[in-house]
């Protein structure tokens, strides 16, 4: 599969690389051309600028950039990104491990709203970069699981695919509206583990005791 990737940070290295690793075709581009280049050299892959990314991502877009960023990057390569399947890992995590969005659209559905052409994908934003750099996350024997909201049923196929190639399991959580619910699931997990020091996973029991069903 073919895949671009915009950003030159540590989601970027550490999804791209998998990825390049899986044996993908993996290009990263960037407005900082040197900075491209040594991100693509760490993980085996190519770089390019930023409308290269997005014109090479013909299997997948990851935008890996602050989520700044990410609305004004799809409003200015809308055209480009009309049909792509645009993966968004973003956090709007403001002070106090609040949600800088507010009670207003995620990140995700902005990103939509600028590019209403592409099939924005909800995904990989509730782990640290660290995590996305193992090979395979695997913890206490279960895989990790990778919640992923999104409206097209081909774009979801092609991020199952690539969360199965991180050796992870694809988790449907629904359409691109619970994309805010990702996005607030982060906050909430972001503060227990930075800010309380807490083990976030015990806050879950086992699906047997998690409630009737239906």
């Amino acid at each position: 599969m073919r895949i671009g990737i915009i950003g030159n940070g540590g989601m970027a290295t550490a999804l791209g690389g998998q990825w390049a690793s899986a044996g993908h075709d993996v290009l990263v581009g960037g407005r900082d051309a040197g900075r491209a280049a040594a991100t693509a050299a760490r993980i085996g892959a190519r770089s390019g600028t930023v409308r290269e990314a997005v014109h090479h991502g013909d299997g997948a877009v990851l935008l890996a950039v602050p989520y700044g960023a990410a609305e004004e990057l799809a409003a200015e390569h809308a055209r480009e990104l009309a049909g792509r399947t645009v993966l968004d890992p973003a956090n709007a995590v403001g002070p106090g491990f609040t949600l800088a969005t507010g009670t207003g659209p995620s990140v995700a559905e902005r990103i939509a709203a600028a590019a209403p052409g592409a099939h924005v994908v909800k995904a990989f934003n509730l782990c640290h970069e660290s995590v996305w750099r193992l090979r395979p996350p695997v913890f206490d024997g279960r895989p990790l699981a990778v919640p992923l909201c999104g409206d097209d049923e081909r774009a979801l196929a092609t991020a199952r695919r690539l969360v199965g190639d991180l050796g992870c399991l694809p988790l449907g959580a629904g359409p691109l509206a619970r994309a805010r619910l990702l996005e607030a699931t982060a906050a909430l997990l972001i503060g227990l583990w930075v800010g309380e020091g807490a083990d976030a996973q015990a806050i879950a029991p086992p699906p047997d005791h998690a409630g009737p069903r239906g």
